[in-house]
């Protein structure tokens, strides 16, 4: 049976969008320490994919997944969930929340719940952790009073009580995992697809603006950007771009095609449908459509047909 790596241990929110997006066929999850060690054993063989935490609506992106995707080998991204976000607190038996002196979590999770600490447990020292997993299996070994975790941590470290549920500042908060696996055949296209890449340009004046006017031209909305640093290159960076719409579909093609040019280097991270399954919003010159039209006119032209 197939294996498929996450961020573990067993108990995280990574480990249950792990199950929604391989819900539709059966493989064994095997749990990972860290996001690189998960995309590692995708790499390597010996996981046929991986369950990864991408972005976060309070916090923003995850900084470990977004470098992993562009270090070593190439990975691509086949399908994304989304899944709210809410907390438990659990503690060892017999412990109140207001005897709590020590309590730990992942660093985003404490972000999101920064509120809730500060008025339900003010004296309490917070301690960040690898995920919000190993901190119920810490608090399970007695090196915290206290974890805040994903509520199906619970199901993992049974002999720990519940002592709130529920948490969280940002009522709707949610998080988006992607699937991702070695390069391969596509998703098809769904006319409701989300194309990652990501892209690294010159330290010149205007090349961010061109490299968006690539998209801007051909009717393509870029629904995220963001700046990540090369790291053995200070002051240079890669940019992460999402967009609506599919490798396949002509427009997007044209543009992926465009940046290759004008960049240093771009790397194709994916497409793949995405998690609400909202049509793109295409306008009638970017059509496919339109496009065919254009080609079959300029083919014409080429050959003479047309005066």
């Amino acid at each position: 049976m197939p294996e498929i790596a996450y961020l573990g241990p067993p108990g995280t929110f990574t480990e249950q969008a792990t199950r929604l997006l391989t819900a539709d066929f059966d493989a064994e999850l095997m749990p990972c320490e860290t996001v690189p060690v998960a995309l590692a054993a995708v790499r390597s063989g010996e996981a046929l994919a991986a369950g990864v935490p991408v972005e976060n609506s309070v916090e923003g992106s995850v900084p470990a997944t977004l470098d992993a995707l562009t270090e070593d080998h190439p990975l691509i991204a086949v399908k994304e969930v989304v899944i709210p976000v809410q907390f438990d607190v659990f503690a060892r038996p017999g412990m109140r929340l207001g005897e709590v002196g020590t309590v730990a979590s992942h660093p985003h999770a404490l972000a999101q719940v920064r509120g809730w600490l500060a008025e339900a447990l003010p004296k309490a020292d917070v301690r960040a952790v690898s995920s919000t997993a190993a901190a119920a299996a810490a608090v399970a070994d007695g090196e915290y009073d206290a974890a805040i975790s994903a509520p199906v941590a619970g199901e993992h470290y049974s002999s720990l009580q519940r002592l709130a549920t529920g948490i969280a500042d940002v009522r709707d908060a949610v998080t988006r995992f992607l699937l991702v696996r070695r390069p391969g055949t596509l998703p098809d296209p769904t006319g409701a697809d989300r194309t990652s890449i990501c892209a690294v340009i010159g330290d010149e004046v205007g090349t961010l603006s061109d490299m968006l006017a690539e998209l801007s031209l051909r009717g393509i909305n870029l629904s995220r950007i963001e700046s990540r640093p090369v790291k053995d290159h200070f002051g240079r960076y890669r940019f992460y771009l999402e967009f609506d719409g599919h490798v396949a579909d002509a427009r997007i093609g044209e543009a992926m095609a465009a940046l290759q040019r004008r960049c240093d280097s771009v790397r194709f991270l994916g497409s793949y449908p995405k998690a609400d399954r909202k049509p793109a919003s295409v306008r009638p010159a970017s059509s496919e459509q339109a496009f065919r039209n254009a080609a079959e006119w300029l083919a014409a032209v080429r050959a003479g047909r047309l005066a």
